[in-house]
């Protein structure tokens, strides 16, 4: 499977790439958890059927010692025991914040609490952002058909500052 276009190879949209790795980069240094970034990112793209990100993302959270039955576990998160009430309350308002065109109420008053139980308003806002950015970033590799499994972890670490 090849891609359809090249966006590296195009001037506006490689421009467009460095800049979008850059405010990812500002979201990895926050004090969000990296765990937390890593399932939210994960749960995200296999929302939204983004093969690329799954790879990457299971692939830089592995890296950083994620445990494969947690890897496996995030698009079953509400059954699974294995994520910390933080992290599941992260996961609920990734997928409300991905899945916003199936409630015209957006995220819920309910997820919205939970968030606020266990990050402060600087998570928060890393969070948000988090999720905004991999939506963006999944939407961009769906439409140009990317395709999956030859991503290696810090591969793109040259592409940020």
């Amino acid at each position: 499977m090849e891609p359809r276009i090249d966006l590296f190879a195009q001037e506006t949209s490689a421009k467009f790439g460095k800049r979008f790795a850059n405010a990812g980069l500002v979201i990895e240094q926050s004090t969000l958890p990296r765990a937390t970034q890593e399932l939210v990112k994960i749960r995200a793209s296999q929302i939204n059927g983004c093969a690329v990100c799954i790879d990457m993302h299971t692939k830089e959270a592995a890296a950083a010692g994620e445990t494969a039955v947690r890897l496996n576990l995030v698009a079953a998160w509400p059954e699974a025991t294995v994520f910390t009430e933080a992290e599941r309350a992260a996961l609920a308002l990734a997928e409300e914040g991905t899945r916003l065109a199936d409630s015209h109420h957006g995220v819920s008053d309910e997820t919205w609490a939970r968030v606020r139980e266990h990050y402060d308003d600087e998570q928060i806002g890393a969070l948000v952002c988090l999720i905004a950015l991999i939506n963006a970033a999944n939407r961009i590799n769906v439409i140009v058909r990317n395709p999956a499994g030859s991503y290696e972890a810090g591969m793109f670490a040259h592409m940020v500052n």
